[in-house]
């Protein structure tokens, strides 16, 4: 009886409404969490702190720490609305990455890379080609070795742990408020 009236719940309200018994809503792509949510894409990777953490150390031991450092390089530079941080920052970029000189040089086409003149009148989207190119490299190499990586399977397997552990605290507190009262 009971099953048959959370079944007819659940049919009503779309999954994202439904909770488990600790109110807490129910499991889908929006609520992963973490490791989970590292795998459904580099995007959602590159958009938690500690993903990105985890996959510059990958980086750094395969040697290409430089292409995800330029990736949120660009992405910080496409923010800039004040017309000389966005060309202290340009010419930053350019001098850290892209010059022939280049301390920390990312591998993009040669034809691409930006001519020092265009330095001078910066705009958002100017380092968007070389971004891209620098993410496909990413997503299509690195990424998918990441996810096989002990750095990876580390970082999860504590996530699990901890997540296993939290939740039988959880139900040890249901189960004294039950028996306790």
């Amino acid at each position: 009886m009971f099953t048959r009236a959370v079944s007819r719940l659940s049919r009503k309200r779309p999954p994202s409404e439904i909770n488990d018994s600790d109110g807490k809503p129910g499991s889908s792509q929006q609520t992963l969490k973490g490791t989970s949510r590292w795998t459904t894409s580099l995007e959602n990777l590159l958009e938690d702190p500690e993903g990105v953490k985890r996959f510059r150390e990958f980086l750094k031991k395969e040697f290409s720490e430089e292409n995800v450092l330029f990736w949120l390089a660009c992405e910080e530079f496409k923010k800039m609305q004040d017309k000389k941080q966005m060309q202290e920052k340009a010419k930053e970029i350019y001098m850290t990455f892209l010059s022939s000189k280049a301390s920390c040089q990312v591998n993009v086409e040669g034809q691409s890379r930006l001519n020092e003149t265009i330095l001078e009148e910066p705009h958002p989207l100017m380092f968007q080609k070389l971004q891209d190119q620098i993410f496909n490299l990413m997503k299509y190499d690195s990424y998918s070795r990441f996810l096989k990586s002990d750095i990876f399977l580390k970082h999860k397997r504590a996530e699990e742990q901890e997540e296993n552990s939290s939740e039988a605290q959880s139900v040890a507190k249901r189960a004294s408020r039950i028996y306790n009262t």
